[in-house]
């Protein structure tokens, strides 16, 4: 039995109820399966323009930095523990995904069901009826080579493909078996806004959130959705952070801070966010709503 926050129980409901309606429309067989393909292809197509193209970028206020104005708003996400402090106002992306309109999860007997391989591609292409030059064709081998990919040194990876894969990882993850409970924070807006990208400032002191271990899970572009979950043996630290927009947006954000990033790609984007190299610097990031913290229930905020 898991633990959950109110903010958290809504979108978690809402991932349990899409597996259940995907077993219902699954359950006409893979002519019913194919029948979807074309719903997921525009979802997956979506999912892609809200990064990618700058029309979906929102309203876009001054930076604090000049150094920032040649960056790409979607990765105006990241921070260091210095920065965690009332009254401290940067620029920060949130990506706004409808949940009703986003790829839902798979039970885990589908998922099983369909190869989830680089390898496979081609026929993954064709079972999707997308051609090999089609944006949702990029975005699927970007993620097959992410998923694929070997996990830095003291990190642990997997992308899940259902709701009972994650949830295995995390209680393997997390040391949590049979009668021990662990939950899962989310990033919660809450008021409606369109704006995507602008000047937040952080309104309360963040609470730090206990946990000795934790699980991040991130939404990938796929038909279907995919998590990429992982953990690292190096300290992090979980934080509540209350952020006030210009335009008025209030959100309860969670972030996650990395205190050793030494085994991290030089070319990842946070150190030219930071204006750092690695190992010299804490590295934190926002979450969006859509993805997924997992920590013991054992913690206090």
């Amino acid at each position: 039995m898991m633990g959950f926050g109110l903010s958290s129980w809504s979108l978690f409901l809402h991932i349990l109820i899409a597996c259940s309606l995907h077993v219902i429309q699954f359950a006409h067989g893979s002519d019913g399966a194919r029948e979807l393909t074309k719903h997921h292809g525009d979802q997956l197509l979506d999912h892609i323009r809200l990064y990618d193209d700058p029309a979906n970028q929102g309203h876009v206020h001054s930076h604090p930095s000049s150094h920032m104005d040649h960056m790409d708003p979607s990765s105006m996400i990241f921070f260091t523990m210095e920065d965690l402090k009332v009254g401290k106002t940067m620029p920060i992306y949130f990506p706004k995904r409808d949940p009703a309109t986003s790829p839902h999860l798979l039970p885990r007997e589908e998922a099983d069901s369909i190869p989830f391989s680089l390898k496979q591609l081609p026929h993954l292409l064709e079972f999707f009826s997308f051609s090999p030059d089609s944006p949702q064709a990029k975005a699927m081998e970007d993620t097959l080579r992410h998923c694929e990919s070997e996990p830095i040194k003291g990190e642990t990876k997997l992308c899940a493909t259902s709701m009972e894969s994650m949830l295995d990882f995390a209680a393997a993850v997390l040391g949590r078996f049979q009668h021990h409970d662990f939950q899962v924070l989310t990033t919660s807006h809450l008021t409606k806004s369109t704006t995507l990208f602008q000047n937040y400032t952080i309104l309360k002191i963040p609470g730090e959130i206990s946990a000795p271990k934790m699980v991040a899970c991130h939404t990938m572009p796929y038909p279907y959705a995919i998590f990429y979950c992982h953990s690292q043996e190096s300290q992090n630290k979980v934080f509540k952070v209350t952020l006030g927009g210009e335009n008025g947006d209030r959100v309860e954000a969670i972030a996650v801070c990395h205190t050793d990033t030494s085994q991290w790609n030089p070319d990842h984007v946070s150190f030219r966010v930071l204006g750092v190299l690695p190992g010299t610097s804490s590295v934190c990031h926002f979450f969006p709503a859509d993805n997924l913290v997992w920590v013991p229930t054992t913690l206090s905020i």
